[in-house]
């Protein structure tokens, strides 16, 4: 495996898994079988969000940095980036957007999840955040059914709880051992040398900060994480 595939630079062996998104092939797979068992559940499990290019990962951090897209805090309320500082900034970023180069979603391995059908019937404004799969949200049912089955086809949640880096993701799931391979063949000195080559915003404070980001968010090992 060569650095540009985890870094989401070079990943040609994605294969289509309809309506815009794509997948590793091993991956589709394992879905496509997860989301008929889902259905034959009543659970209408559907893609949201999943293969994103590094380009792509750095537009959505380049629209937060520059303030167009919502900055949120670890429970979900949006946050005044013109109150933040640049470092503040970042860390907000990071706790629920990925670093370019940095995401599971380069992979074809990780992907989001939603409860499709639960959703549409919902009158609330659907955001993607803690509290939609959680007692009360759209996709609680969904939830607790991957609690219960999304192991036995292969799946598991990187991001289950908050360990002051990344925070809880509910919906983001990824496959086990496809995901180990690319997990392995992550490097700090290659991510270092992608951003030094983007056109991310607020690149001089991200490189300056990198060490920390890469062991705190892009390993999630949190507030106390250790090289």
């Amino acid at each position: 495996m060569s650095a540009a595939n985890w870094l989401g630079q070079d990943n040609t062996y994605l294969v289509d898994a309809g309506n815009g998104h794509f997948l590793h092939p091993e991956v589709l797979s394992a879905f496509n079988k997860m989301q008929q068992a889902a259905r034959g559940d009543g659970i209408d499990l559907c893609l949201v969000s999943s293969f994103r290019h590094f380009e792509k990962q750095c537009a959505i951090w380049n629209r937060k940095w520059r303030g167009e897209a919502a900055l949120l805090d670890n429970n979900g309320t949006p946050l005044n980036p013109k109150r933040l500082s640049d470092v503040e900034k970042l860390h907000s970023i990071l706790m629920w957007s990925a670093l370019p180069g940095g995401s599971r979603h380069h992979w074809g391995s990780d992907f989001d999840v939603y409860d499709k059908h639960a959703v549409e019937q919902w009158s609330g404004k659907f955001s993607l955040v803690d509290s939609e799969y959680c007692e009360g949200g759209p996709c609680f049912a969904l939830a607790q059914w991957l609690e219960v089955n999304m192991s036995t086809f292969g799946f598991f949640r990187p991001f289950r709880e908050d360990k002051g880096g990344v925070a809880c993701e509910r919906w983001h799931l990824s496959h086990k051992v496809v995901a180990a391979e690319f997990e392995q063949a992550r490097s700090l000195a290659s991510l270092i040398s992608a951003i030094g080559n983007s056109n991310i915003e607020g690149k001089a404070v991200v490189l300056s900060h990198i060490d920390e980001i890469y062991y705190r968010y892009i390993l999630n090992r949190g507030v106390n994480y250790k090289r």
